[in-house]
């Protein structure tokens, strides 16, 4: 599967929650906690992340041939010693001899964005991105059983998805912290959302709701997108 402008974007998105997060720990050199990633993929929001914090990561994916790219990428990074690759479905690991040990501190997905929808022929992209790989009824319990209770999650959906997510996460007593809905440019509609939140909490606080465009009038990438992606991308 290609790499995509907003996978990136999400990557770098969460790189900088997590770091955040890690902000208030004495020392930066230790490890301040353990991240799912669901969906690997090539590995890249799993090294993504790993460039920017020092949380010990586990990155589960379902198709051999992704399996075995992202193995060989975060093989050949100077993160490998962190993130470790199984060959699992997150929504039965115990059925394939993997058990994912213990609950995580922050679970990162990019889903399967289409459900009953049309599919190409290509048999790969159908299980990436449509309900052939994943529902997201079954990732939002994947998440509910693994995620710590004081923990939070990371999603990139697509924007068409917007109140069936919200619905979701509610009726799963998730807590929505903040969504920001991303364009391909100012001139153009939202296209994706990406999504943080945590097991529902007591008080009453409202979801924080924010913006980005990718490139803008002149289709130059904004301030906002190489802020977030300068420690990336070789030539912002």
């Amino acid at each position: 599967m290609k790499v995509t402008t907003d996978a990136c974007l999400f990557g770098a998105w969460v790189a900088g929650r997590v770091r955040s997060l890690e902000s208030g720990v004495p020392s930066r050199e230790s490890l301040t906690g353990r991240i799912l990633d669901v969906g690997a993929g090539t590995g890249l929001l799993s090294l993504m992340i790993a460039q920017q914090c020092n949380a010990e990561i586990t990155t589960a994916e379902i198709d051999r041939e992704s399996f075995e790219q992202a193995s060989d990428n975060i093989a050949a990074s100077p993160w490998s010693k962190r993130i470790k690759v199984i060959h699992a479905d997150a929504r039965a690991p115990i059925a394939i001899g993997v058990e994912f040990p213990n609950k995580y501190d922050i679970i990162i997905s990019n889903p399967p964005f289409y459900e009953n929808e049309l599919k190409g022929g290509n048999i790969k992209k159908n299980l990436a991105h449509h309900d052939e790989g994943l529902l997201l009824t079954e990732l939002l319990t994947i998440i509910k059983k693994n995620l710590n209770p004081d923990g939070t999650f990371f999603l990139l959906m697509p924007f068409k998805r917007n109140e069936e997510i919200r619905k979701l996460l509610t009726e799963n007593e998730f807590f929505n912290q903040q969504m920001v809905f991303i364009r391909q440019s100012v001139n153009h509609d939202y296209f994706r959302i990406m999504i943080s939140g945590k097991i529902k909490i007591d008080e009453a606080v409202e979801t924080k709701i924010d913006e980005i465009s990718i490139k803008d009038e002149e289709e130059q990438y904004t301030q906002a997108f190489k802020n977030l992606l300068k420690d990336y991308y070789l030539h912002l």
